[in-house]
């Protein structure tokens, strides 16, 4: 594994989601060296580009979730410096991290993705209740990991979920419910990995769900026929490149009682904890944890 160079595990940073960022980062890091690459893992802090300059590192693995990370600005940084990084651009990891852009242009484009309504202080909270009905979930537009997200089912629960979500100095919507079936699609290179179904108990995949309760149930083979699943899949890749994607990601969406697909949303750095989708659904193809880390570590550009 000589040919990757001295690679930087890069983890941490000082946004939202640090923790599981940490935990996703030891999971990759030992994933490397248990392969033979020469990894090491950088908790990023805002000397990072000094941090890979000064310690020559040939190339990034980049596990760093949320704002900073995830979002083009670490993408830019190290575009700048020239040292390849895995995950997607600049502009579709911009994009990808401010959900209301992804719905605007999934919209734009004809695919289908929930309603929605932008909130601010001077927002009519009954109306955006009279327009499209509760369930709510509410939503800060640039955080990850079901961070700040608060679930709506009475009125009166509308304004206090939208201040939860403002705390996070970001843009903030109401997103019309989707009663059905929660999918996850990962997508590594020219793979479309197999779906997986996502069950919980809880109200919603919230944060205690995807990292911490033992409880949440993962479904591969997601109970899908063949060809449907492959029509998912295929949904999923168009939605993935209509936001520039490259490299991996995993496209979350949600099948309703009809039978509609609703797009939810696109993680251009994907978790990869215990509890992470992207590992699962790539074991489900024979890709140990350490084949896979390597695998996406080999799109770095």
């Amino acid at each position: 594994m000589t040919d990757f160079g001295k690679v930087a595990v890069v983890m941490g940073g000082w946004g939202a989601e640090r923790e599981v960022s940490l935990s996703s980062g030891a999971a990759v890091l030992a994933g490397l060296l248990e392969q033979g690459v020469d990894a090491h893992g950088i908790d990023a802090d805002r000397n990072i580009l000094t941090t890979l300059k000064d310690q020559k590192f040939d190339r990034v693995f980049n596990i760093l979730h949320g704002r900073g990370g995830e979002d083009g600005v670490l993408q830019g940084a190290l575009s700048l410096i020239q040292i390849p990084m895995t995950g997607c651009g600049v502009m579709a990891s911009a994009i990808s991290m401010d959900k209301l852009m992804t719905k605007r242009i999934w919209t734009g484009s004809g695919l289908k993705t929930p309603a929605f309504a932008v909130l601010n202080d001077e927002s009519d909270f009954a109306a955006v209740v009279a327009e499209y009905g509760l369930p709510l979930m509410v939503k800060p537009a640039d955080e990850g990991s079901s961070v700040g997200m608060t679930k709506v089912t009475e009125p009166d629960q509308l304004k206090p979920a939208y201040e939860i979500a403002k705390q996070y100095n970001c843009a903030v919507f109401a997103e019309q419910w989707v009663t059905g079936t929660e999918y996850t699609i990962s997508i590594v290179g020219d793979q479309i990995l197999p779906i997986i179904r996502v069950e919980t108990d809880s109200a919603f995949y919230d944060y205690e769900a995807k990292y911490q309760s033992d409880e949440t149930r993962y479904l591969c083979p997601c109970g899908l026929g063949a060809s449907a699943e492959k029509d998912m899949q295929q949904l999923a890749k168009l939605a993935f490149d209509m936001l520039g994607g490259s490299s991996w990601g995993r496209i979350d969406l949600m099948q309703d009682e009809q039978g509609q697909i609703w797009l939810i949303e696109l993680n251009t750095v994907p978790g990869m904890t215990s509890h992470s989708l992207v590992p699962k659904a790539a074991t489900a193809v024979g890709l140990s944890f350490g084949e896979l880390v390597v695998k996406i570590l080999e799109t770095a550009e």
